[in-house]
């Protein structure tokens, strides 16, 4: 089964600072993937992909590490996932319908 861990990391501005936060992340024990969404100066997301949930400290050890600030982290299976963007896309569909009329 396989673990989405998201976590907003405050203080990224630039290409430099994705690589060096995914880097860190993944040197963690576990770690199959990281993906960053950055939000220049602001809170950017950072995904990161493993087999099985991943510790916390770890993760909030490698982003210190790279130099940055954890503002939260959240972990879910990637059924989770998939559920809950079935649930928007279903919401949205409904909304566009009665838009139509």
């Amino acid at each position: 089964m396989t673990t989405i861990t998201t976590i907003d990391v405050t203080g990224m501005t630039c290409g430099h600072c994705v690589s060096a936060v995914t880097k860190e992340l993944e040197g963690v024990e576990g770690v199959k993937r990281v993906t960053v969404e950055l939000h220049n100066g602001g809170t950017s997301h950072v995904t990161v992909m493993s087999a099985k949930p991943l510790e916390e400290p770890a993760l909030r050890e490698a982003v210190d590490e790279a130099g940055y600030a954890v503002e939260k982290i959240a972990a879910h299976d990637a059924a989770a996932e998939f559920t809950q963007l079935a649930d928007v896309r279903a919401e949205v569909y409904e909304g566009t319908k009665h838009h139509e009329g």
